[in-house]
């Protein structure tokens, strides 16, 4: 049967929907069934048993708040009916235990793609990324060029990502631009990757001679790759 909520810790008093749920269903969870009171978009928690005002709402096995009026179990749980317990300034120490969730293990899956890194991403797409704010527009040329040639066939998108950076930037503000590119271009998500350049701008990435093959990332028909490098090359 397919599972339309997830329990994240049995402690829990509530469940999030990973489908939108109607009002009327009935779930079962851990033996004790819960008629919905109402819509649960996808998401979103549903109390698992009767709430009094002020009771700690408790997912991952901790309080997250409190609910601010009495809610009813199959009740939809939100940031209208749920308040943080944190206020003004708390002075506290910080004193870790190991503490087994003894979690039972059901061997959830969810369909995506693996990477030769070993990382998983939830997409499969082609991003274009810009070193320098200069090129922007070439870059929103190549992948609407790309889309148009390829029809998308193989892939979830064909992204550009302008930003306006790179160009005369020093010191820690031009490292932080290097750090998010970075973490862009090893994305999991990404299933190949084209990185262009002007030639001018400081943000330089520091490549091989033949910086235009390594640029782009494995995961791909090699038309596609070969589609990516010349147009590269032809930028």
């Amino acid at each position: 049967m397919k599972t339309k909520y997830l329990q994240i810790n049995p402690a829990d008093n509530v469940a999030v929907a990973i489908e939108n749920l109607s009002a009327g269903e009935n779930i079962v969870v851990n033996g004790i069934q819960v008629t919905l009171k109402e819509d649960i978009p996808v998401g979103h928690k549903f109390a698992l048993n009767d709430l009094a005002e002020g009771e700690n709402i408790i997912k991952y096995g901790y309080p997250i708040g409190h609910a601010t009026t009495a809610k009813k179990q199959g009740e939809w749980m939100n940031e209208t009916n749920i308040k943080t317990n944190l206020a003004g300034l708390l002075d506290y120490s910080y004193n870790p235990q190991q503490v087994s969730l003894d979690i039972p293990q059901k061997d959830l899956t969810f369909k995506g793609y693996r990477r030769k890194s070993g990382e998983v991403g939830i997409r499969n797409e082609i991003w274009i990324i810009p070193t320098v704010g200069c090129v922007n527009g070439i870059i929103a040329q190549l992948a609407d060029s790309l889309r148009k040639e390829t029809e998308g066939k193989g892939v979830d998108a064909i992204v550009a990502y302008p930003h306006n950076y790179g160009c005369s930037q020093l010191g820690d503000d031009h490292e932080n631009t290097r750090k998010i590119l970075r973490d862009m271009v090893l994305h999991p998500n990404a299933g190949a990757v084209l990185v262009v350049g002007l030639g001018c701008e400081n943000n330089q990435p520091m490549l091989s001679e033949n910086s235009w093959e390594i640029m782009i990332k494995t995961g791909f028909h090699s038309s596609l790759h070969r589609k990516l490098a010349t147009n590269m090359k032809k930028a």
